[in-house]
């Protein structure tokens, strides 16, 4: 579909379209795996249920910091995103919102975020999920994506934040514990935006985002893959002093389907994309595992 189409046609103008179209720019379902990580943090650092309000007020602050990023991070890339045919059909290339207005929008929510953690829960967890948002925006999307391989690998301690928010919301510190999950999180992160960026190869390409898999191939790309999968199982084991069986048996069976997807991208990366869909799942069932191990066994 061109350009000219989206902008005529009645589904992508008015309210409505301009609201959904915001609504696209904070990437709902990216938020929601934020979450997933978010939540079982709590209820490891309370050692059983945190508590209603104390639940829905952190995530809500979550998704405000995590969203504000998100929005101001698509109006950094919309050059980019022109090109890619991954991303060319968001609302900044397809003029369903302007610059100006998300930029506007991301920084109130990101601020938002801020006010609202700080008044329902403590300084600590307001303070550590904009730091989130700031790696997110000035490391990563600023400084990193465009010149470096190892973007997403530091870039990526972006997302890793959202459990050491959730700790110090309960704690008002962070632990041992909070630090392994961020761990867990920052070492699955690269694999995981490296398969895709195998499938999307040519859209790094065209676009000059120097992704693994454009600068050294996909074979080398492929054995990262491998190496920071075992990483990403190997720091999951560290949780166990804080858990018990449930947790696991979770991670000792999650773990095997994770390296053994990685060794079947190696063998043939064309399986990439099936690969970072598993990572997805790796990583809500470890927290998953998490919080039941916890809430069930105590």
């Amino acid at each position: 579909m061109n350009q000219s189409v989206r902008i005529t046609d009645p589904q992508h103008s008015g309210a409505g379209a301009t609201i959904r179209a915001y609504v696209e720019l904070t990437k709902p379902r990216i938020i929601e795996l934020l979450l997933t990580t978010t939540l079982p943090a709590m209820v490891l650092a309370a050692g059983g249920w945190p508590g209603w309000w104390l639940a829905i007020a952190t995530l809500i602050g979550g998704t405000l910091s995590a969203a504000g990023a998100n929005v101001i991070n698509q109006v950094i890339d919309s050059d980019i995103d022109r090109i890619m045919r991954r991303t060319r059909g968001r609302p900044l290339p397809t003029h369903r919102a302007t610059a100006e207005g998300a930029m506007a929008f991301g920084i109130l929510l990101g601020a938002s975020g801020f006010v609202w953690l700080l008044v329902t829960t403590n300084l600590l967890a307001a303070m550590l999920s904009t730091a989130g948002l700031l790696l997110y925006v000035f490391v990563y999307s600023m400084l990193l994506k465009r010149t470096s391989t190892q973007n997403i690998v530091i870039g990526g301690a972006a997302g890793a934040v959202p459990p050491l928010v959730g700790w110090a919301a309960v704690a008002d510190s962070v632990a041992v514990p909070a630090w392994i999950l961020f761990a867990i999180i920052f070492f699955w992160t690269p694999p995981h935006f490296w398969a895709l960026a195998l499938r999307y190869g040519e859209d790094y390409r065209a676009a000059g985002i120097p992704m693994l898999p454009v600068v050294v191939g996909s074979a080398m790309t492929t054995n990262h893959i491998l190496l920071y999968s075992l990483a990403t199982v190997g720091v999951s084991l560290l949780l166990v002093p804080w858990t018990g069986w449930i947790y696991l048996t979770a991670v000792a069976v999650l773990g095997a389907w994770l390296v053994g997807g990685a060794l079947h991208v190696r063998g043939n990366p064309a399986m990439a994309m099936r690969y970072f869909t598993a990572t997805n799942g790796y990583l809500a069932g470890v927290f998953l595992a998490i919080a039941i191990d916890v809430l069930v066994l105590g």
